[in-house]
Order: structure tokens, then sequence, then C-alpha cells
């Protein structure tokens, strides 16, 4: 055989080649006008080389059988049907409608590069439906539902014990509700609620740095100890009442109950108040009575102490003490009058003073007018201050006076210089608006050496 024999057969067999390359080439070109390119998926169904109408009737039978998985928390699973939702395939992404987008792309090219071989989103939902059917699971059932709860401390046998945390099952229902709606959309076979990070966590876990750190905090608060000295004994505040005020917010701030705190000092300030209270007192005229009322005596300062004792247990300390008071009596003691205080006798109408269990003046008195609703009132209360040349007024009076000594509000020990007799039945019907009248001599002499704070004992 010739070399020119050579080259053309060469050469026709080359030409006959191209021209069966060619002659595929064109034959898959038309085929692949009307079925979709290899490796096409629609919803998650390979449609390869499939036509419409074939890929029509794999879609409609995925939507009629199609069922969502929900693998939720704690091993339970739930299922969401597509006939439950109204779930159906067509417009406007049907199979028509998606060959004619993927034939803009040569099929050659998205075979080699991968184009326009996935659609999702091909299926229709009823919207209303899907709410209802999410409503009725049991992942967004409220008597079902499970909070999550951070790990906590709690007190037992002296100190404080961590408490695990919980995880709960609370889903976050806008991601869920939105995957859902992807998931039935795309013909997602299940969603794994854990791995789309749907779920409400607990933020602080029982082996953070954060709860031992407050653990720490809270065992060294409960480690102070109070002493509250009482005239028969003493009260200890310990770890276990400190325990009952101490709180924790959900980041485990510690903080203390101050009401719960207040409470404990009102019980404890029944040891140490004595205004108002019923006491024993001996008269001038050696009579054995008992009296009680006004506003004289010891009182605690709730509010301070609360302060004062939370205080001293963050401190960590241990104290021995007594409580804070707002006003004091002249003893600690339930008869804490002492010996230097007033005396009246509303019925004898007659004053006494004593100064350190001395007599330092005695007189005649008249004091408010029965007749009128003017009495005096009786109690123990105590002088509130004491100034000169004052002038008191009232609803239909105005007297100037040299001395005013108020005790019991606008009721107090003056001079009266209007009187010419003090003492007997004056004060029946001609007595004070309240006010205790003594003549000028008493009162001055009283004035120079009371101190404000002193009890005035008044008394039938």
């Amino acid at each position: 055989m010739s070399e020119n024999q050579k080259v053309f057969r060469k050469d026709f067999i080359v030409g006959c080649f191209i021209l069966l390359i060619t002659v595929i080439f064109l034959l898959l070109t038309l085929f692949f006008r009307t079925h979709f390119y290899p490796g096409t998926v629609i919803n998650g169904i390979q449609v390869s080389c499939k036509t419409e109408k074939e890929a029509d009737r794999r879609l409609v039978r995925l939507a009629s059988t199609y069922v969502l998985v929900l693998n939720e928390r704690n091993k339970e699973r739930e299922q969401i049907a597509g006939s439950e939702i109204g779930l159906e395939f067509g417009k406007p992404l049907d199979s028509s409608h998606l060959k004619k987008i993927q034939n803009q792309t040569f099929w050659l090219v998205s075979v080699l590069r991968r184009d326009c071989l996935s659609y999702n989103g091909a299926f229709t939902y009823d919207e209303d439906l899907l709410k209802k059917r999410y409503d009725s699971l049991d992942c967004t059932d409220t008597s079902k539902i499970i909070e999550p709860k951070n790990a906590g401390l709690v007190y037992r046998n002296g100190s404080y014990r961590i408490v695990k945390e919980v995880y709960g099952n609370r889903v976050i229902d806008d991601i869920l509700y939105e995957h859902i709606k992807n998931a039935v959309k795309n013909g997602d076979p299940e969603i794994n609620l854990e791995q789309i990070n749907c779920y409400r966590n607990p933020t602080i876990k029982w082996d953070s740095q954060k709860i031992l750190n407050t653990k720490i905090a809270a065992d060294g608060y409960i480690s102070a100890r109070i002493i509250y000295q009482l005239p028969d004994g003493a009260v200890v505040v310990d770890g276990e009442e400190i325990s009952s005020w101490i709180e924790f917010d959900h980041d485990l701030k510690i903080s203390f109950n101050e009401g719960k705190v207040a409470h404990f000092l009102r019980q404890l300030a029944e040891h140490y108040d004595t205004v108002g209270r019923e006491r024993d007192f001996v008269t001038s005229s050696g009579e054995k009575i008992k009296i009680g009322g006004g506003d004289y005596g010891w009182k605690v300062d709730i509010r301070k102490e609360t302060e004062n004792l939370i205080g001293i247990i963050m401190s960590r300390m241990t104290v021995v003490k007594e409580p804070e008071f707002s006003q004091n009596g002249a003893l600690r003691d339930r008869n804490d009058i002492g010996s230097t205080y007033v005396e009246i006798d509303l019925t004898k109408q007659h004053l006494w003073f004593y100064s350190g269990g001395i007599l330092i003046v005695h007189g005649d008195v008249v004091t408010g007018n029965i007749s009128r609703g003017y009495k005096t009132p009786e109690g123990i209360y105590s002088l509130k201050y004491k100034i000169r040349d004052a002038v008191l007024k009232g609803e239909n009076y105005e007297s100037s006076v040299s001395y005013w000594m108020p005790f019991n509000n606008d009721i107090g020990i003056h001079d009266a210089p209007w009187r010419t007799r003090f003492g007997g039945d004056i004060y029946l019907t001609r007595g004070s608006h309240g006010c205790v009248n003594a003549p000028f001599r008493v009162a001055e002499t009283l004035f120079k050496h009371i101190s404000v704070g002193t009890p005035v004992v008044c008394y039938n």
C-alpha cells in the first residue's frame, strides 16, 4: 500500500470518528432538550435523563407520601406528613419550568461544571395547615415543656452543694419553624433538632468556674457568726439562718433578701424594744403601779441594723453585739426609766422631777381640761427639746411662755403666767388644751436641770 493510500485511510478513519462523535453529540443534545441532564436532583429525587412527565410523576409520588421526621432531644421522635399540610408538587417550580431553566445552560457545560443539576423548593404547602400542625407538636406543647435551668447551689448540712443544670426541651420557635418550612419545601426527610441548635439551653454548667466561685463566696458568708446579747441570754445567727437569706439570680449573682433579714430583726427586737411596753413603777407616794404606752424606751433601728448585719455576713466575721437603736432608754433593762425622770400624777395634779434619784423640784400643776376632751394622755414619753420664750398657738388661743418643754407632740410642760392657782380640781373644767401648766418657779427649775430625752411619766 502506497503512502498516499495510507494517509487517505488514516484521514478517513479520523473523519469517520469525528463524524460519529458529532452525531452522538447532536443526538445527546436533542435528547437533553427534553430530558434532564445527568446528575439532576429535584428535592432530593434523582431525575437524571428523565423527561418532564417522568420527573413530575416521581415528585408527585414523593409529595403524596412525604413524611418529615423530627429527631428531638431525649430520643423523642415526631412526624409531619405531607398530607397534613397540603403538600404538593407544582407551579411555580414544576418540572417543565425547571427544565426550561436548565436548558438555558448548555448540557455539556452543566455536566462538566455540575451547574443546574440541583433544585430545591419544588413543593408548596398550606401555610395555615403547617402552622396548625406545628402548634400541635409535642415539642411545642406547653404542658410537656421542661424549661432549661442553670446549674445552681443548695444549702445542705452546713455547706452549699452544686446542683447540675437541666437542659429541658424548650425549643426556639423561630429557628425550628423556619427549618421545618425549608425541609418541607425541599423534601428533606428529617431534621435533627440538636444539630440545628433550636433548643434553649442552660448558660451555666455544673463544672463552670463561675459556679465554683459562687460556691466559695456563699460558703464564706455562711461561716459568719453574729451573737446578739440579750438581758436574759443570747441569739446566735449562724449558717442555717444566713442561708435562708441568701438568694441567687439567673446568673448566679448572690444577693441577700433584705425583707427576710428585716423580719428576723423585728422578731429579735421584741427582746430589746421597750417603747410602749407596760412597766412597774413606784410613785412618789410609794404606790406600785403598772404603766405603759408613750414613746419612751429602746427601739431597734431595723433599717440600719439590716445593713449592719448583711455587712458583717459579707465580711465573714464572728461578732458579739447589740443591734443598732433608733432611740435609747436610760437603762438596758425592761424597766428602763432609771433614776432621772419627771413624774406627773394626773389625778393629784402634781409634778415631781428627780435627777439621779434626788428630788430637784416638785409642785402642783394643771393638766388637760377633762370637760372639753383635752385630757393629758397617760404613758411614758421622752422630752423632745426645750426652748425659752416660746409662743404657743392653737385653734383659738395664742400664749407666750418663758419655758417650753414638749414631750408628746404638741403637749409639753410650760409656765402659765395667766394662772394664779394650780392643783386641785381646776383641770376638770378649766384645764389646759392638754399641756402641763406649772408654776413659774417649778418650770424654771425644771428647765435648768432637765435634759432632752429625759423620761416623762404621766399616770392617773
